[in-house]
């Protein structure tokens, strides 16, 4: 019995690496040079790529409200995953690198209403 268990114990152990999964996602990002403004970068990218009709506008039929820093700011690991590392987002085509970058380096500084 335990030579049967073993195995597929053994076999269901699956490690994802992020590098793998999603190629240049875990390519470093020098924010230092340009860091992220919530007020001059983030909002004014999320109000016209993010918060649309359809998406994550007033209606959350996106499963989000991105109308206000709290909404946006609450979603920001969320954000992370499907706009900056799987690029799943936003539903009408992925980001620019540089949108991209905007995102990820906001968020990797905390978020910060600025």
């Amino acid at each position: 019995m335990a030579i049967l268990i073993v195995p597929m114990v053994a076999g269901s152990c699956y490690y994802d690496k992020e590098e793998l999964l999603y190629p240049g996602s875990n390519e470093p990002t020098d924010c230092a040079t340009s860091p992220a403004s919530f007020n001059a970068d983030v909002r004014p990218l999320i109000t016209s790529k993010c918060a649309i009709p359809g998406c994550h506008d007033a209606t959350a039929s996106g499963g989000f409200t991105f109308q206000n820093y709290n909404q946006i700011s609450s979603a920001k690991d969320a954000i992370k995953v499907q706009a900056v590392i799987q690029k799943t987002m936003p539903a009408t085509g992925s980001l620019s690198p540089a949108e991209i970058k905007t995102l990820k380096c906001w968020i990797e500084s905390g978020g910060l209403n600025n």
